[in-house]
């Protein structure tokens, strides 16, 4: 039985066509996620296997994108090590004691993923149950910079002054904190490629905020070895990263997200056709004219060019206010494109 088209994509092999998926796509924009979260939280939704598989299956349904992304959010392996999270509505997650000391990481444990989210594991099980042997199963975690920032200053942030402080004035604590994450990630992904996810993706969301120089040393040991440790495709994405993309694909990462901030012929240039790249049309383009987006989108195929290792997705998540009808119209679209193209 042939591979899930997106696995395909990532391993740079011939496809019929362009696979497409959405970060975000199972939430905010759609009408019956918000339903749900009327009622759940989105911690009680992840809690409930039957629910959160609902929830990562309905964009599938309603879409029809290639992949369905595990619904969940990238602080909840963290809630085993011992921390204490909230998820603050229009504000992000809240700490209620942020990591500032070595005691407070010789504080936290590495948990075992089948103790403390067992639940997780059982909705992949369920969604890899559903979909079709076409259609991926993506799990994911958050990056190293991307989870320890938020542990570090509490609360989300622009500026990581707190975060910057930490690695460059008690450097110990920095790196102390992301071997444990380290860890914990490691084993978390591994559990979710165990159950059933056919790719995972490691979200580094916010590195964009450092330095080359400081993403080589306070960063990429750790996501190197997350990536590294997983038996299944991976896709390494963080936004602002344009200044990043070589080391970033040094690092690791059988494909590399692109953010819109730049062209895709140049990044996958920059990063080597020895990997696959994934994006890269600007979220806010869907709150405009749909004409718009799909100019765009059709330049972002055109540069592509029918290239092996291509996988059509936004440059960072679904906005809420996008309509869901024009991400199925934008499916539609990748399909018609790239199918003659790949044939």
């Amino acid at each position: 039985m042939a591979a899930p088209l997106l696995v395909r994509a990532c391993r740079l092999e011939p496809v019929e066509r362009t696979p497409v998926w959405f970060m975000r796509q199972a939430g905010r924009s759609l009408p019956g996620y918000r339903e749900i979260r009327k009622r759940h939280t989105l911690f009680e939704v992840c809690r409930q296997p039957e629910l959160c598989a609902e929830v990562t299956l309905e964009p599938v349904r309603v879409h029809g994108v290639d992949a369905a992304v595990l619904f969940a959010d990238i602080m909840l392996p963290v809630l085993g090590m011992g921390i204490d999270v909230q998820l603050v509505e229009n504000v992000g997650p809240v700490i209620e004691r942020p990591i500032r000391a070595e005691a407070d990481v010789e504080a936290l444990r590495v948990p075992d993923p089948e103790e403390t989210v067992p639940f997780i594991l059982e909705a992949v099980r369920l969604v890899r149950g559903e979909l079709e042997p076409e259609q991926a199963l993506v799990g994911f975690s958050g990056g190293p910079f991307t989870v320890a920032g938020y542990l570090v200053e509490g609360k989300p942030t622009r500026e990581f002054a707190q975060t910057k402080r930490c690695m460059y004035g008690a450097p110990e604590v920095w790196h102390a904190l992301c071997e444990k994450l380290t860890e914990t990630f490691i084993a978390y992904l591994r559990a979710k490629v165990a159950a059933g996810a056919d790719v995972i993706q490691l979200f580094d969301s916010w590195v964009g905020a450092l330095s080359q120089d400081d993403y080589v040393e306070f960063v990429a040991p750790y996501s190197r070895r997350i990536l590294a440790a997983v038996d299944a495709p991976t896709i390494h994405f963080g936004t602002g990263t344009a200044h990043l993309l070589e080391t970033m694909a040094e690092t690791g990462g059988d494909v590399i997200g692109l953010d819109w901030r730049v062209r895709l012929d140049e990044g996958w240039e920059r990063v080597g056709y020895n990997r696959g790249v994934q994006g890269n049309l600007d979220p806010a383009l869907l709150l405009g004219p749909w004409e718009r987006a799909r100019e765009a989108a059709i330049r972002i195929l055109d540069a592509a060019g029918g290239r092996p290792g291509h996988i059509f997705n936004l440059g960072h998540g679904v906005l809420p206010e996008t309509n869901p009808a024009d991400l199925g119209r934008l499916v539609q679209l990748v399909r018609e494109r790239t199918a003659s193209v790949a044939a």
